[in-house]
């Protein structure tokens, strides 16, 4: 049994809350390149024209330097986490390509593409004026401009892509021309986009992808709030839209399917999926396990409403953000995401390193 991968595993289960330093392990893995939507992005929104950012307080108060840095947390994204302890980083962060002051050794090691607001869908993108999946693309064929790297470079890099909740909840749950579709037309578009997408980088020469599904939606405080004022109301399942988690269960089951003709039709490639759904639904149940006293409110404001401009200086926040497991109302905080690189490392590294 290879057994080379165990050491980054203890080191990533032993995390605390707070941003640890990073440090070597074994791997095969030369960069990580991450694309999608605000869980991923760690600033690109600073430098296009758009209302979705978070380069203000109390965004990245908990962050080394505890400044904003467009991050939609209080500190380090799953992503941060995951390439410190990787070695890839000694800053243990994963940076912005659109950053202007970007190094060459950050680029060398990876960047992340992603952009808050985000979708699948092109319309969810274009109603927030943010960079699209295929604007990424993009970025990432300027960016082997650049850096020079080749195919067999490339396919040595880890590409972690996540999206599709922007999606559902500010597109599907909010726009009649979506809506009209149904589910699973829906879903059906949302999954034929995600294919392209997957393909453009494979012909790019990646190789090996970690693809997330949908989280709990219904659990998020922004959808519990409009839950509770907007029709259809439905009966809550742990505090959460019962509707909106049944949504995100299916898309989720369809996601797999479509692994198995991702792979088939991309020789030499590894397609992963990654579980934040069973992960995030259990730190809901069971918040005392992860350390968390709050799992249906933000830290920032009232925790129901406020996200991006609307959580700003002026709102007050919670003592403890470490003790909540949103930051704001559909964001996790720090906390959440150290213990889901916890679990990434657990279930989808393994079936990456070689």
């Amino acid at each position: 049994m290879k057994t080379h991968h165990l050491p980054l595993l203890l080191l990533l289960s032993l995390l605390p809350p707070p941003p640890a330093t990073a440090a070597a392990a074994p791997s095969n893995i030369t960069a990580v390149f991450a694309f999608g939507d605000s869980t991923l992005d760690p600033g690109n929104n600073n430098y296009l024209k758009t209302i979705f950012r978070a380069d203000h307080p109390p965004y990245g108060r908990d962050f080394p330097g505890h400044s904003p840095t467009g991050r939609f947390t209080d500190g380090k994204l799953m992503t941060d986490f995951l390439v410190g302890a990787m070695g890839l980083k000694k800053d243990g962060i994963l940076k912005a390509y659109l950053s202007p002051s970007i190094s060459s050794d950050d680029l060398a090691t990876g960047v992340s593409f992603a952009s808050a607001g985000t979708g699948l869908d092109v319309v969810t993108s274009s109603l927030s004026n943010v960079a699209s999946m295929d604007a990424q693309v993009g970025y990432f064929k300027e960016y082997l401009g650049k850096v020079g790297l080749t195919a067999a470079q490339v396919g040595e890099a880890l590409f972690v892509i996540g999206a599709g909740s922007n999606d559902m909840m500010f597109n599907y749950y909010t726009l009649p021309t979506r809506r009209s579709m149904g589910l699973d037309g829906y879903h059906a578009l949302l999954l034929q986009n995600l294919q392209s997408f997957v393909k453009q980088l494979y012909n790019m020469g990646a190789r090996k992808f970690s693809i997330a599904g949908l989280p709990p939606i219904g659990c998020l405080p922004v959808q519990i709030t409009a839950g509770n004022i907007l029709p259809p109301r439905v009966p809550p399942q742990k505090g959460c839209v019962a509707e909106q988690n049944t949504d995100s269960e299916a898309y989720n089951k369809k996601l797999q399917t479509l692994f198995g003709a991702l792979s088939a039709s991309m020789a030499g490639s590894k397609v992963v999926y990654v579980d934040i759904y069973t992960p995030l639904l259990d730190m809901v149940t069971n918040p005392n396990k992860y350390g968390f006293e709050e799992t249906g409110r933000g830290c920032c404001g009232t925790g129901l409403i406020e996200m991006g401009p609307t959580c700003d200086s002026i709102m007050p926040t919670c003592a403890d953000a470490s003790k909540y497991l949103f930051w704001d109302a559909v964001h996790p905080s720090q906390a959440a995401y150290n213990a889901l690189a916890t679990e990434f490392a657990k279930t989808v590294l393994p079936h990456l390193i070689n």
